[in-house]
């Protein structure tokens, strides 16, 4: 078909470099599943409240079903011509079924239908991405089991802090990604309203009914105003906006992983399968997957400024710029969904090396504020016992040796308070029994935490 469907108005056709420039048809052809179901349902509507006959109603049923039949295989060419997936699908409608393919838009407007059909695709993807950051807390809670003897340099300022259970730190991610899961949950309840009904921008006058449509499409509640309803994209940038947060939460992650599995930390290897090599250098091993990760987070930040611009000057009610949403929001969507699923399957063969984490430890006097707090204890104010900690650190640095080396009479030398049973919070194990509370380290609470977050994913898991 090749006069515009909206064509009566016009007198000449459309330029031929307006047509490509305004079509959206290779962004939105992904739409056409969601486009054919939300038609279905309101083709079924019309049939139910009489403005369509039930023999009507079931022939646009079944030309739909063959239209989304023939674009699963690959068997309807996109034109620019018929600018959209909504025009396409309706086109070939008309061409299999006849005029009756035509009473299809009855009673709404591209306006509601793409609002519609974003929602509906949106939701999916939801679903997707939630099961697969569940997946991925699983990795981790895994992860976390298998090391939870691991002792890791817990760092500040990149600088050694105290030492941590590796298991611990895992279980960080465990909750950045809980709560990654938990904003999307949420958002997905406000995407989950139907603006089918608002037409182009004031309602239909047909008899409707949009919880009929809403029923069979799946979702909660419908759009309380037509004007909002057609020009929200609230949802997107809400869902942008989260989709930002994971992508610098899977680049923090990815920086971890190269910083330690380059030579001078040394702290992990990953999977061969998951790295490449050097076209010069033999030797290398790259984790290019964690860099490509982390190079994302920033694409993805800009799809969620992006989409904030677009929207920024927009009146009411609906503008045409929104055509320009989907790009942005289908990448963002398809590289975080990526991201997380190929992460959730490299970090299953990630092989530590404690030897080398605990020397490293060692070597940062992670055991210091574990002496500080023992001289509280023995009844020394915080700021004294910080004082005498701190010349402990600078003597064992003259001498180039750790805290736990240090002689008691040395250590004796600083305060009179240190008895020989110091020892016992300066070896890296007593650091971390020591620190039995929230936020603690010793391998009971790391195996606590685990056990709560296996049943927290059992109750949540979709």
């Amino acid at each position: 078909m090749s006069e515009k469907m909206w064509g009566g108005r016009f007198a000449a056709g459309t330029d031929s470099l307006v047509e490509a420039f305004t079509a959206s048809i290779q962004v939105d052809s992904r739409l056409y599943g969601e486009d054919i179901r939300g038609s279905m349902a309101h083709a079924r509507m019309l049939g139910r409240v009489g403005v369509l006959t039930e023999a009507e109603a079931e022939a646009i049923i079944t030309g739909l079903a063959q239209v989304r039949q023939e674009i699963a295989e690959d068997r309807l060419p996109f034109v620019d011509a018929l600018e959209d997936i909504h025009m396409h699908v309706e086109s070939r409608l008309t061409e299999i079924i006849g005029d009756v393919g035509k009473k299809l838009h009855t009673g709404r407007s591209r306006n509601d239908q793409v609002a519609t059909d974003l929602r509906l695709y949106t939701r999916g993807c939801l679903d997707d991405l939630i099961q697969a950051l569940q997946h991925l807390q699983k990795v981790f809670i895994d992860l976390a089991e298998r090391e939870v003897e691991t002792i890791l340099p817990g760092l500040t300022h990149m600088q050694v802090a105290q030492p941590v259970s590796f298991g611990h730190h895992c279980m960080a991610y465990v909750e950045m990604f809980h709560r990654d899961t938990q904003r999307l949950l949420d958002a997905r309840r406000r995407v989950n309203v139907l603006p089918l009904g608002a037409a182009a921008l004031a309602g239909t006058t047909f008899p409707i009914d949009r919880w009929d449509v809403a029923r069979q499409l799946g979702f909660e509640a419908v759009a309380e105003n037509s004007l909002d309803a057609v020009s929200d994209r609230d949802f997107v940038m809400e869902v942008l906006s989260d989709l930002a947060i994971l992508a610098v939460h899977l680049s923090r992650l990815s920086e971890e992983l190269i910083l330690w599995m380059s030579a001078p930390f040394g702290f992990i290897d990953l999977p061969d399968s998951f790295c490449t090599g050097s076209s010069i250098m033999p030797q290398k091993k790259n984790p290019d997957v964690a860099e490509i990760i982390r190079g994302k987070s920033g694409r993805v930040i800009g799809d969620l400024v992006a989409i904030l611009v677009l929207m920024k000057g927009q009146p009411l009610a609906y503008n045409r710029d929104n055509q320009e949403d989907k790009e942005t929001f289908f990448d963002a969507l398809d590289q975080m969904r990526a991201s997380v699923e190929i992460m959730g399957r490299m970090l299953p063969g990630l092989q530590t090396r404690p030897a080398v984490m605990r020397a490293q430890a060692e070597r940062g006097f992670a055991t210091a504020t574990d002496l500080a707090d023992y001289l509280v204890r023995k009844g020394l104010p915080f700021r004294d016992a910080h004082a005498v900690v701190g010349r402990a650190v600078r003597l064992a640095q003259e001498r180039n040796i750790g805290l736990e080396a240090l002689p008691l009479a040395d250590l004796q030398a600083l305060s009179p308070l240190i008895g020989r049973e110091v020892y016992e919070v300066l070896v890296l194990e007593g650091s971390l029994a020591a620190r039995d509370h929230l936020g603690g380290t010793a391998p009971r609470q790391v195996q606590a935490a685990i056990r709560r977050a296996r049943e927290r994913l059992q109750r949540e898991a979709l």
